[in-house]
């Protein structure tokens, strides 16, 4: 059996060993603690810079979308601007056109007409008329044998 020193000595440690036990496990517990707060911080900060990631993102596809926008509107303008030029140049053209057509149309009927007269005096030049043939009378048969002598 063990002496009642012994005994004692052996509470002691016990009691020693329990301080130390609770020491330790209060100073893990404190680490844990820590460990837990400064992970919560790093997951508080990487939500931060998230936030302001998204939000430079969104800031720059705003800038993005108004300048593209803005460009947009510019070659828009550009465009009915060409549009518009173009435009005229078709109706000066095609006003020039009409006019050549008309003065066409006019001169096709004036060769018409030409073409007429010419066939005219060539009817009137070439094709004379053949005499008619009518029984004389015996009055202008005289006279016309009285001629021939």
């Amino acid at each position: 059996m063990s002496s009642p020193s012994a005994a004692t000595s052996s509470a002691n440690r016990q009691v020693m060993l329990e301080g130390k036990s609770l020491s330790c496990f209060s100073s893990l517990e404190a680490n844990i603690e820590l460990l837990k707060k400064r992970s919560q911080e790093l997951i508080q900060n990487i939500n931060e810079s998230r936030q302001k990631d998204h939000s430079l993102m969104t800031n720059f596809r705003d800038s993005l979308n108004l300048k593209v926008s803005d460009l947009t509107e510019k070659l828009e303008e550009r465009m009915y601007q060409i549009y518009n030029h173009h435009n005229k140049i078709i109706q000066d053209k095609l006003q020039e056109f009409t006019q050549k057509i008309a003065k066409i149309s006019q001169m096709e009927t004036e060769l018409k007409q030409v073409c007429q007269a010419v066939e005219t005096v060539y009817n009137d030049l070439c094709v004379q008329p053949e005499p008619i043939f009518q029984p004389a009378t015996v009055e202008e048969e005289q006279t016309h044998q009285d001629q021939e002598c």
